[in-house]
Formats: C-alpha cells, sequence, structure tokens
C-alpha cells in the first residue's frame, strides 16, 4: 500500500481525523482488496491484462506456478486443492479433477462468454463441458538451434537416438505422459499404448538417449534460456513456447515430427474449495471478452479457442502453422486419454528410474 504523505499543518490533520473517523468502519469492507490464488504455467498470463482485472475488480491476483502438470496434479493432491481459487488443467486431468470432486461448476449462467468458445474444445474431452472452459490448444513438438546441428530433425528418433555432437545438448521434460507417449510414437505406438512389449520398447529408448539428455526439465523461456545461449541445441517443448523463446534467436526453429506429436487442450477450472468461486468465474470470463483473449492469444503465441477472438487476431497470426498446424498435423498428433491405473503405475515406474 503506498504510504499516504500529511502535511504539517494541524487543521489538516485534523480534517482527515474526522474524515477517517466517520467513514473507516462503514467503507473498510468495500476498500479491502479480495485475492484470488491462481495456479498457473508461468509465462502463460499477459500480466497486463492482470492489471487491468485487478484496478476494475479491486481484486489481487497472486498466481502461483508449476513446472510441470504432474508437479501441479501434486501441489493439489497435498490440499485436497485448499488454498487456490483457480488453476489451468490439461485436458486428460480434467476429468479426473472432475470425479475427485475438485472443480465447481462453469456455466453460461455465471461464465456468458461461454458462447464465444468453439465447441470441438468444449468436448475435446470428456467431462471438460460444465467445469472447464478451454483455455488454449497446441501441440507438443521439438525445437532446435539450426545453426547448431547438422541436420533438421523430421522424424522423434532425430530426438531419442540424436546425432553424437548432440551428447550432453538435448533437454527433455518433466513429464512422465510426454516422455513415455513421444517415444511410443516414434517406435511406431500409439502415444497411449498399454501394451507391455510397447512400454518396455519405449523405456529402452529413453534410457539409450539418456546420456545425450543435459536434464529432464522444461527450458526457460527468456534471453537466458539454454537453446538462446547454446548449451542445449534441440529440446521437446510446445508450440507456442517455442515462439517465445525464438524472439531472443533468430535460429531457433520448431517442428512437429512426421509421426505426429500430443495435441492438447488446456483449460481453466475454477476449485470447489475456493471462498470467491463467483470473482474467479468473473474473471475466466473477463479472460474471455474477445479482445482480451485476442490479446492474450498474441501474448503466449498460442491458439485461441475463442471463435470470436480469431476475428480479431491478425492474418499473421492465423496463417502460422506453428500455432495453427495442418490438418496433416492434426491429423496424425493424438490428445492422451486415460490409461488404467496399472500402465499408470508401470509407466511411473519407467520415468523414476529414467530421472534418478
Amino acid at each position: 500500500m503506498r504510504a499516504l504523505h500529511l502535511t504539517k499543518s494541524f487543521f489538516s490533520a485534523v480534517v482527515f481525523g474526522v474524515f477517517f473517523a466517520v467513514h473507516s468502519s462503514a467503507n473498510f469492507a468495500q476498500q479491502e482488496t479480495d485475492e484470488l490464488v491462481f495456479l498457473n504455467w508461468s509465462e502463460y498470463m499477459d500480466p497486463a491484462l492482470i492489471d487491468k482485472f485487478e484496478k476494475q475488480f479491486n481484486v489481487e491476483i497472486k498466481e502461483v506456478y508449476f513446472e510441470s502438470d504432474d508437479l501441479r496434479d501434486e501441489m493439489l493432491l497435498e490440499t485436497d486443492t485448499h488454498g487456490y481459487d483457480l488453476a489451468v488443467v490439461n485436458g486428460i486431468a480434467l476429468g479426473f479433477y472432475r470425479k475427485q470432486g475438485w472443480l465447481a461448476p462453469i456455466t453460461a449462467n455465471g461464465v456468458p462468454n461461454l458462447k464465444h468458445i468453439d465447441d470441438r474444445w468444449l468436448d475435446a474431452f470428456a467431462g471438460a463441458r460444465g467445469f472447464g472452459m478451454p483455455y488454449f490448444w497446441g501441440t507438443l513438438g521439438i525445437a532446435y538451434r539450426s545453426d547448431l546441428i547438422e541436420k533438421a530433425p523430421s522424424s522423434w528418433m532425430d530426438l531419442f537416438k540424436p546425432a553424437e555432437s548432440l551428447r550432453g545438448k538435448i533437454r527433455m521434460v518433466e513429464s512422465s505422459r510426454d516422455l513415455l507417449g513421444m517415444a511410443l510414437k516414434a517406435l511406431g505406438y500409439s502415444a497411449n499404448s498399454e501394451d507391455a512389449t510397447a512400454i518396455k520398447e519405449a523405456e529402452q529408448l529413453l534410457l539409450a538417449q539418456k546420456p545425450y539428455v543435459k536434464s529432464y526439465t522444461y527450458i526457460t523461456l527468456s534471453g537466458e534460456s539454454a537453446l538462446v545461449s547454446g548449451d542445449v541445441a534441440m529440446t521437446m517443448i510446445y508450440s507456442g513456447d517455442a515462439l517465445m523463446v525464438q524472439e531472443h534467436h533468430e535460429n531457433i526453429e520448431y517442428v512437429v515430427p512426421e509421426e505426429g506429436g500430443n495435441l492438447w487442450v488446456d483449460y481453466l477450472v475454477v476449485m470447489r474449495h475456493s471462498k470467491n468461486q463467483e470473482l474467479a468465474r468473473t474473471f475466466v470470463n473477463f479472460l474471455n471478452e474477445p479482445e482480451h483473449a485476442a490479446q492474450l492469444a498474441q501474448f503466449v503465441y498460442y491458439a485461441t479457442p475463442n471463435r470470436a477472438a480469431e476475428t480479431r487476431l491478425p492474418a499473421e497470426f492465423l496463417e502460422d502453422k506453428v500455432i495453427y498446424p495442418s490438418e496433416e498435423v492434426m491429423a496424425k498428433s493424438e490428445p492422451y486419454v486415460p490409461i488404467s491405473p496399472r500402465v499408470q503405475k508401470r509407466r511411473a515406474s519407467v520415468y523414476a528410474r529414467l530421472v534418478q
């Protein structure tokens, strides 16, 4: 809070004291700032929109960041979602969250801007409609430094079986679903395969790649990124993030391999234990005002599910094949689907052995 400066004038002091005594108790409640705690990826929200909402609704948005979908799940499990008002959730997790009873409804009554959302993304994952507001969608692929590698990658095998010159120059993501899923696709299987032989082959492929991997942590998107400095030459990454880090180096490129990648949708959800559910839904609605959704899409470099926002986006943005991939890329890419607990456990053990 900004400090209040009082003059040395006795009269001013008395006037201020009388005004404060008369008005402070009556107005304190409405002067007090509400707070929304928002669990989100870093660099996944335009600070200008946060600032605008805070001023318009006299609220403070506190963003808490997670570094992987797995970590977000752990954070929410630890508290049974208490302490969070909103979160960004990937489609595959949303159904689980709903079954856990963690989510408050999101309907047109509380969020009228639902009318702008394409049904394709509202229904992309079972259980999403009525509890999740589609936020953005995109692909998982490979970002690379074209000036540091001998051959541009075209297959997932170019990442999982890299050239010898890339030893220690590869960065992978901190996600069991992405690592196993894309290793399976590299081998010609579905990213959702539950076949024991396929999973064993994927494990062997990942273990063989390990000496080439600098770390299993998501790359930073700033000018200090290892991809910008050249410490890393190739990494698994989400489409819009590749464009964000590309701002800092002209030789950074992005490709969805010929086998296809993961086609994902992120959703905004309101937590059932939030004490400010109505305000949280107001924030979701605010972000989906067409002009706000268009502004946000250009900030994060991701495809918006908001049809009205798309009419406000420049042609250059809509024609960018990283943001809006071709139908061929879309057809080859897979959304993740729920897998059996038995296979989840097996995949988790593979991941644990890999990153230990």
